[in-house]
């Protein structure tokens, strides 16, 4: 998925590309080993070269938003409305039977919905703990859970699945 991001008055190429569990970033050309999970609503835990950030995403109008990371405050526009109104909710949901996974390892702690449940795209389905923070796992569309493949307490590693969506 390629995106162009205006960052401070400043455009850049910014690329993703998921190769099995993990997403490879491209920007401007140079490869970035990172890892970044969405761990509420506009709150990102990013791993980058072992140092981790906190990044909180502000939506103000259409596809301009504010970024506050550390002491720093970046203005960012996308210029690929397309893809950020499918973000923001306003595009359509993934289709088909979707498997939740673990985005990183660690221990469930709650498990939010049992199977038959109707969730819709976005709400959480289980709490997994890792590194001491809690981070909700979302459903990837509206649907009935299929399956739930862990319980409480239970560890999981990186792309493990969780629960299955239909």
């Amino acid at each position: 998925m390629k995106y162009e991001i205006e960052l401070d008055g400043q455009l850049r190429c910014v690329e993703l590309t998921h190769t099995d569990e993990r997403v490879r970033w491209t920007i401007d050309g140079r490869t970035l080993n990172a890892n970044a999970v969405e761990v509420s609503p506009g709150v990102y835990s990013i791993l980058i070269g072992g140092k981790s950030f906190e990044a909180r995403v502000v939506a103000k109008a259409d596809s301009e938003l504010r970024v506050a990371v550390a002491q720093l405050e970046f203005s960012a526009t996308i210029r690929n409305p397309r893809q950020w109104k499918r973000y923001r909710g306003a595009g359509a949901e993934v289709e088909g039977r979707q498997q939740v996974t673990a985005p990183m390892p660690g221990k469930i702690v709650l498990v939010l919905v049992k199977a038959g449940d109707t969730v819709e795209g976005g709400q959480g389905v289980v709490v997994v703990e890792a590194m001491k923070m809690q981070n909700e796992i979302r459903s990837p569309k509206s649907g009935t859970v299929e399956r739930l493949l862990v319980v409480p307490g239970q560890t999981v590693n990186t792309g493990e699945v969780v629960a299955i969506i239909s």
